[in-house]
């Protein structure tokens, strides 16, 4: 069997079909495929960037969630036409004669999203928490901490929430003065995800501050608690 050897300790293997992501010590996630006809493991892409692998999942054929060890939580995803073009290679015989890229495989993943969570991440699992509820993916961290990755459904919910979160980053500051956004991008700047945290915050806000973000966001109190609640029971169960 011929195998391109990797340069640490292999933390994480999920697989689906022919396809393994493996996630490096200290390399981040390697997308890998298996050739039966030639019996070869070909490592076709990986990331841009070394990360501390702790824990890994897919969330569907070409996108991974990754947790590392230093409390971030990220979500990479493969052009589908490189999936496609390596799956339609039978032998592996391209994926040997392409040029390699910043000194690693020869296609590099696309960073979707970003999140500093704050705890070395242990375990995550794309699952449904409630009969009929959205898939949503579940974190752990060594400190015991657990959380949901949930994601949007709609261009509304996007605007609204994230809109909430930045009335929320002013109206309800740190307790220790730490500014928000710079702690949940504490390694790399926040990309593509809401601090539901933040957001639940809103309901510890006195009436006249409530009223104040609820008439910016021209919905009533009630109307935005009853979303923070929609979004957090009935979807997700959580």
């Amino acid at each position: 069997m011929f195998c391109q050897s990797f340069t640490t300790a292999i933390v994480t293997l999920e697989t689906q079909g022919s396809r393994i992501i493996v996630g490096d010590m200290q390399e981040s996630v390697q997308y890998v495929v298996y050739k039966a006809p030639q019996n070869r493991l070909l490592t076709f892409a990986d990331d841009t960037q070394p990360r501390w692998v702790t824990a890994s999942c897919m969330v569907d054929y070409n996108t991974v969630a990754v947790g590392d060890r230093f409390g971030n939580v990220f979500v990479n995803r493969l052009d589908s036409k490189v999936s496609d073009q390596v799956d339609d290679d039978p032998t592996g015989a391209g994926i040997l004669h392409e040029k390699s890229i910043l000194m690693g495989s020869p296609h590099k993943t696309n960073m979707l999203c970003h999140f500093h969570v704050g705890d070395l991440i242990t375990s995550i699992h794309k699952v449904s928490l409630v009969a009929g509820g959205r898939e949503v993916l579940l974190y752990t961290g060594l400190h015991g901490t657990i959380g949901i990755l949930m994601p949007f459904v709609s261009k509304e919910d996007v605007d609204f929430i994230s809109t909430l979160e930045q009335h929320m980053r002013t109206e309800a500051p740190s307790l220790v003065g730490r500014d928000q956004l710079a702690w949940r991008g504490y390694y790399v700047p926040v990309k593509a995800v809401v601090d539901g945290d933040l957001c639940e915050m809103f309901a510890r806000l006195p009436a006249p501050k409530q009223s104040s973000i609820a008439n910016e966001l021209d919905r009533t109190v009630g109307e935005v608690l009853k979303k923070l609640e929609q979004m957090r029971v009935t979807s997700s169960g959580f």
